[in-house]
């Protein structure tokens, strides 16, 4: 298994127990705001990870989900979009740096690792 399948099942991994997790509170370790909607869309990326991490290939899923953290990070920055994200998604500004954490992960696997 390369680089590639690996982190996108590790994700996925990762995502399956924050989904499940925050379906049960509205805080993961305290300080990441999380709440249905966005738990359950963990989900179903985690389901994705899992899938591509053990049959599928590994960059497509990497990039998708490391460009939507990004997004998500520059949304999280802006004061209008923060709000609403705050509202929508409970996503506070922890979450918001962990966005950017993982979008900077997930893209410079990406692109920088090829197999």
């Amino acid at each position: 298994m390369g680089v590639q399948k690996t982190y996108a099942l590790v994700l996925g991994v990762v995502l399956a127990i924050v989904g499940v997790w925050g379906l049960f509170s509205d805080m993961i370790l305290g300080i990441f705001g999380v709440n249905m909607l966005q738990s359950v869309l963990h989900l179903i990326a985690a389901a994705f990870g899992l899938y591509v991490g053990t049959k599928g290939e590994g960059p497509g899923y990497n990039m998708v989900l490391g460009w939507i953290a990004i997004v998500l990070a520059v949304l999280g920055f802006i004061p209008g979009a923060s709000g609403l994200l705050a509202s929508l998604l409970n996503i506070n500004m922890a979450t918001t740096v962990l966005h950017l954490a993982i979008g900077v992960v997930s893209l410079g696997v990406t692109y920088g690792v090829k197999e």
